[in-house]
């Protein structure tokens, strides 16, 4: 059973297992313009803190470009975007990841020539308490650092099963494996909200079912909230807890999977206006 969703002063809803809690993403009336046109506008949307969340909506919605606002790919037009109840305005990518957003893309980027471990190890860097000179030097606290770094490494892996592949290159990795290994490399960034860009693309059936309990893992191992662009609506419905759809730049319907699977506005823009008899 999925908790109920309760609403919030703003016109946003939090499950309510978060709703005594701040929320740690609030967007107010986000939006961004290219040129004349609306890519995004008037996007509202609050998440709880260890709420799993589904951005949904057909093609060319706007759902990766919301991704873009929240992570500083692109600055928005208008309107406001809370971490943690803090404004993010005028941060940049690598300061919102640091205040703790990471994401993964629909088309996997890791370094294919680097090992699964150092793929890992190196999303930690931000993390890391040495200075540029104990590095060069090698000093104590340098391998201090790269033994905590390669046990942190080793205890993400674990929870995928992926601890045996930590010497494999990340490139010669089955498909279903890198989308893994993409996602660790996020958590390794310790962050309160994860960012998935459709991570069940390209996975068959068993590959799509052991990623939905891996996403499930992730929020209860590491308490923290998923929010996720999915066009698998088998995975969608059973996973999230709260939808939001998207259509042409604009929120059409927010509410539970059962809320979104009756809503005549999502039905519409899924599969076009029923002409009449």
């Amino acid at each position: 059973m999925f908790p109920k969703l309760v609403p919030m002063p703003s016109p946003n809803l939090l499950t309510e297992r978060d709703a005594d809690k701040t929320p740690i993403l609030e967007c107010i009336n986000l939006g961004i313009n290219f040129g004349g046109l609306a890519a995004v506008e008037n996007f509202n949307m609050a998440i709880g803190r260890t709420e799993i969340t589904g951005l949904i909506g057909p093609n060319g919605a706007g759902k990766t470009t919301v991704f873009n606002l929240l992570t500083k790919v692109y600055q928005p037009t208008k309107g406001t975007i809370l971490l943690d109840g803090n404004d993010t305005h005028n941060m940049t990518t690598a300061q919102v990841n640091r205040a703790g957003i990471a994401r993964t893309f629909q088309n996997i980027r890791l370094f294919n020539d680097l090992t699964v471990e150092e793929n890992v190890t190196v999303a930690m860097n931000a993390h890391m308490r040495y200075n540029m000179w104990t590095g060069i030097f090698r000093l104590p606290a340098f391998w201090k650092e790269e033994r905590v770094a390669h046990e942190r490494a080793l205890e993400l892996l674990s929870i995928f099963n992926m601890a045996d592949l930590a010497d494999t290159k990340a490139g010669s990795l089955p498909y279903g494996a890198q989308r893994r290994l993409e996602i660790v490399r996020a958590l390794a960034t310790n962050p309160s909200l994860l960012l998935l860009d459709e991570p069940a693309a390209g996975m068959n059936p068993s590959e799509t079912a052991e990623l939905m309990e891996n996403i499930r893992k992730i929020r209860d191992t590491f308490q923290i909230a998923i929010l996720l662009i999915e066009h698998d609506m088998n995975l969608v419905m059973n996973i999230c807890e709260g939808i939001a759809v998207l259509n042409f730049g604009r929120i059409i319907a927010k509410g539970t999977p059962e809320d979104i699977q009756s809503n005549p506005a999502v039905i519409e823009a899924y599969l076009g206006k029923q002409k009449e008899a």
